[in-house]
Order: structure tokens, then C-alpha cells, then sequence
């Protein structure tokens, strides 16, 4: 086994076995209130009661706000994302508050009528239960259209149903049958049945993304609590328990709804942190692209900006450049540097009698026999139409004449062939200046430079001229 193979190995079991405890983990926090469940029952005495009206009235009161905010925040999760899923939590969340909110307006009923009072509370979590486990098998289906969401009539209508609901409850409370225990375990059953489905349906379906999982755990508290509140009675301390765990549900569930709100505004669309981490890595692997196709470009729009685009040759701003950053060395260091100025020999004429195209590829070979006839560090710099100069670092007047000599030796023994055929012999005449001697600014070398150019013309072409 090699060595990488064998250093994989226990990578993927400790990976493996961190799933594992992480599920667990899962699973364990999803069943507390499960263990204070089982305390309660098993070690408190169920008689012991905490009777306080203004107290379950302002609870029910701060819940039934909370609920209209969350609806309304779902709401606009699913008029963004038109999810299905939604559109059914933005019903359950509404059809619990119009529900529960009776629970607490009859609290003060508790001695009159205490079915008035009390059904309300199961019968809010059962609407509630039954519209998540709708919403849950419409997981990933394909969102509502525009048309679709903006339908006010859809929502009024279910308002309706929910109060409809309150009138039944009323009806029943205050029925014959009322104080049958099968009605209260009916209703509370029922939303135990719908969140344990809820809970099985997540399972089964391996829906396991971060706000699917934070609706997992809300609703196997939901189920828990209607567990509470079969074995509770009123006011006694399971029946509080009950109330606090259906609350630390319903709080959760709320931040998903806000987590949903602030990212995707979709329940589907929430990444877990190894796929926020894979995205990541492949939008800075593109990113890193981005950079360098951009640094490619900024560099070949820098050398375009700085070349001739006929010969590749330096142009005529950036020469001038090197020429100002020369002089500061040459003032700093007390080292000559010299200029040859260079001009195609009756240029015209070729132009006149090959046209352009042969003119211009002329003008490209001069270019690359500069080059080979300098050294590497020296420049080349087309100034004009025929008209070259070549910058010669550290190099006196004697040796830029050496160089200009072996290049106008270099055009003389050569003809340039353009891609026709057509065989072009060519001169070139040279001045030569050098800083220092011939002046310490870029206009009088430059000048200098010119003159001797000019000299070299008058006095027949074909040659360079130094002094």
C-alpha cells in the first residue's frame, strides 16, 4: 500500500466516524426535551399547579405577535422564491396564530368553560402540523409563478377556513360531548400523528440540508409537546413544560424562516457546509482565473500601449521614458549612455514602387536585424515613419559607433524579401550622440543625435556619423 493510500485511510474513517457523531449529536438535542419529559413524569408530582392568568395571557400574547412577524417574513420568502414549501409554512404559521390566539383571549374562561380555553391550543397545533407535512411533500417541486403568489384571493380564502376552525372549536367546547378526554387526545393526537409523519418524511426522503434540518428538529418538538400535553394537566408543571418546548420549536423554526430571509429567501436553496465550502473552492478557483486571464490582458494591453504595432519595436512615448530614467542613472552613477538615430536610406522610394504591405514588412525585418545587431539590454524605438533611435546603456560615443557600424553593416549585406518576393536592398544612415558630451538633457542629446543624422544624409547615406 502506498504511503498516500494508507494516510487516506484514516482520514476517511475519522471522517466517517465524525458523521456519525454528529448525527448523534443531532438526535440528541432533538430529543431533550424528551428527558424533561420523562423527569417530570417520573419525579414530579402532578398535582403541584402554577395557576397565573396575566402570565399565560401576556406569553400567548408576545407568541401571537412573534407568530404575525414570522408569517409575514415567510411570506416574503415566498413571494421572492415562489417555493411551495412557503407558501404551506406561511399558511401554518398563520393558521396557528389565528388559532391560538383564542387560547389566550378565553384564558380568563378557564373557570367557566375550560374546553373554551382549553381546545383552542390543540387544535392550533393539529392546523399547524397538518400544513407542514403538506408543505414537506412539496419539498423541491417547482416554484409557483409570479402570477400565482400575487393571488390575494388564495389567502383570504384559507383566512376564512381558519375561522371557520375558531367557530368549530367554540361549537365543540361548548357541545355535550365537550368534556370527553378523547376530544382534547383527538386533537392533540392528531398533531402528534402529523408531526411524527413530518418527522418520518424528512428521514425516509433524505432531506438533510441546514434549514430542512432546523425544520426537522422544530417539528419533532412540536411532537414532543403534544406529548407534554397529554400527560399534563392545566396549570401543572408538564402542562408549562409542554408550552415551553411547542415555544423553543416554534422560536427555531422562526430562525430558519430569518436564515432563509437574509440568503436565498428559499428552504431548498440553503447549502451545507461541505457544498458552501465545495462552491467556494470552485468560485475562487474561478476567481483565480478571472485574475489571470485579467493579468494576461492588462499585460498585452500594456505592451501594446507600449510598442509600435507594426514592428513591435518600442514607441515613441515609452522610448523617451527610458531615455529620462537613463539620464537620472547616468547622473547618479556618472556613467555615459549614448543614442543612435537611425533613418531607412529613399524609404519612399520603396514604398512608391512596392506599395505599403512591401514597405511595412521592410519595416518589420529592419526591426528584427536591429535587435539581433544589439545587445539585450538595449532599446528600440520607432519614432517615425522610417525613423528609428536605439537607446545604448553605458556606452560611450566609440562603442555606440562600434555598434551603429556593425548594424549598418547588417542592412547593407542583406536584402529584405517581403512575403511577394520581391527582393529589396536597403541602407540605412546613423547619428550617433552621447549624454554628457553632446549635453545633459533629453532635447540637446536628442538634437545632437538629429544632427548627425541629417549629416549622414548629406554626405551620401550608407554611413554613421559621430562628431
Amino acid at each position: 500500500m502506498s504511503e498516500s493510500a494508507a494516510l487516506e485511510e484514516p482520514r476517511s474513517m475519522i471522517r466517517a466516524v465524525t458523521k456519525a457523531y454528529a448525527s448523534c449529536l443531532i438526535v440528541a438535542f432533538a430529543l431533550l426535551p424528551a428527558y424533561l419529559i420523562a423527569y417530570l413524569f417520573y419525579f414530579q408530582d402532578p398535582a403541584l399547579k402554577f395557576e397565573n392568568h396575566p402570565f399565560h395571557e401576556i406569553a400567548i400574547a408576545a407568541a401571537t405577535i412573534e407568530g404575525l412577524f414570522i408569517t409575514y417574513v415567510t411570506w416574503r420568502c415566498y413571494q421572492s422564491s415562489g417555493e411551495p414549501l412557503l407558501r404551506w409554512l406561511t399558511l401554518g404559521f398563520l393558521g396557528f396564530v389565528l388559532i391560538y390566539a383564542l387560547h389566550g383571549a378565553f384564558t380568563g374562561m378557564a373557570h367557566h368553560n375550560i374546553w373554551l380555553f382549553l381546545l383552542y391550543g390543540p387544535a392550533s397545533r393539529l392546523v399547524m402540523a397538518v400544513l407542514l407535512f403538506v408543505g414537506l411533500l412539496s419539498f423541491d417541486k417547482k416554484p409557483d409563478d409570479a402570477k400565482e403568489r400575487k393571488k390575494t384571493s388564495r389567502w383570504w380564502g384559507w383566512i376564512g377556513v381558519f375561522l371557520l376552525i375558531d367557530i368549530a372549536v367554540a361549537a365543540i367546547a361548548y357541545s355535550p360531548f365537550a368534556g370527553h378526554p378523547g376530544v382534547r387526545l383527538s386533537l392533540e393526537g392528531g398533531a402528534l400523528l402529523f408531526s411524527t409523519l413530518n418527522v418520518t418524511a424528512m428521514v425516509m426522503r433524505r432531506i438533510r440540508s441546514p434549514l430542512m434540518l432546523i425544520f426537522g428538529i422544530s417539528v419533532a418538538a412540536f411532537a414532543l409537546s403534544s406529548v407534554a400535553f397529554m400527560l399534563g394537566r392545566p396549570w401543572n408543571h408538564m402542562w408549562w413544560l409542554a408550552h415551553a418546548i411547542f415555544a423553543g420549536g416554534f422560536f427555531l423554526l422562526s430562525y430558519g424562516v430569518v436564515q432563509a430571509f437574509h440568503t436565498t429567501r428559499s428552504f431548498a436553496t440553503i447549502y451545507s457546509q461541505e457544498e458552501w465550502m465545495a462552491r467556494l473552492a470552485a468560485a475562487m478557483g474561478r476567481t483565480e482565473s478571472a485574475l489571470q486571464a485579467l493579468k494576461r490582458t492588462n499585460q498585452k494591453l500594456e505592451h501594446l500601449a507600449a510598442t509600435d504595432s507594426l514592428t513591435g519595436a518600442a514607441n515613441r512615448r515609452t522610448f523617451m521614458q527610458r531615455i529620462e530614467a537613463e539620464i537620472t542613472r547616468a547622473k547618479r552613477e556618472g556613467e555615459a549612455f549614448s543614442l543612435l538615430a537611425l533613418d531607412l536610406d529613399n524609404f519612399k522610394a520603396v514604398n512608391d514602387r512596392y506599395g505599403h504591405q512591401v514597405g511595412d514588412e521592410v519595416l518589420q525585418d529592419f526591426v528584427r536585424r536591429c535587435f539581433d545587431a544589439i545587445r539585450p539590454y538595449d532599446g528600440v524605438a520607432r519614432v517615425g515613419g522610417e525613423e528609428f533611435m536605439v537607446l545604448l546603456p553605458r556606452s560611450a560615443r566609440e562603442l555606440a559607433f562600434s555598434i551603429g557600424e556593425r548594424l549598418r553593416t547588417a542592412v547593407e549585406s542583406s536584402v529584405f524579401e517581403s512575403s511577394a518576393g520581391r527582393k529589396v536592398p536597403m541602407t540605412v544612415s546613423i547619428g550617433v550622440a552621447e549624454f554628457g558630451r553632446d549635453g545633459y538633457t533629453i532635447d540637446t542629446i536628442l538634437r545632437a543625435a538629429d544632427e548627425r543624422l541629417y549629416k549622414a544624409k548629406e554626405e551620401g547615406r550608407n554611413r554613421v556619423v559621430a562628431a
